[in-house]
């Protein structure tokens, strides 16, 4: 494989990647679904790529959020009841989907940097 394209597209783990993946196409095939229900056999063309790309961008755009929260975060944790967190991860995951065109190439750009970076620290 190309290495530029083995350090972006192939810079998160398999797991990571793919649960995100499912997370992705899950909101996907919701906003799909909600389109089609309005208005019947008159979904506009460009509706069904950006859900597709959507989709297969979101894990990258995830690990942007889940970056930026860490460094803010820190390493403190915070324990709260779950209808209260239950809502928040739902917002931030359709946030991070819906924004996933604009926030994944930052993911994809850091991943480039940091595996050229480590490849280079390797004697």
């Amino acid at each position: 494989m190309l290495p530029i394209i083995e350090d972006t597209l192939g810079g998160l783990s398999r797991n990571y990647y793919f649960r995100q993946l499912i997370f992705g196409i899950g909101l996907s095939a919701l906003t799909y679904f909600a389109v089609t229900q309005g208005i019947p056999d008159s979904v506009p063309f460009g509706v069904f790529p950006l859900l597709v790309l959507n989709a297969l961008l979101y894990p990258y755009s995830r690990f942007v959020y889940e970056q930026i929260i860490g460094f803010v975060m820190g390493n403190n944790v915070f324990y709260l009841p779950l209808i209260i967190m239950l809502p928040v991860k739902l917002f931030t995951m359709t946030m991070c989907w819906g924004w996933a065109v604009f926030l994944a190439p930052v993911g994809l750009v850091y991943l480039y940097f940091h595996h050229r970076k480590a490849r280079r620290q390797v004697p």
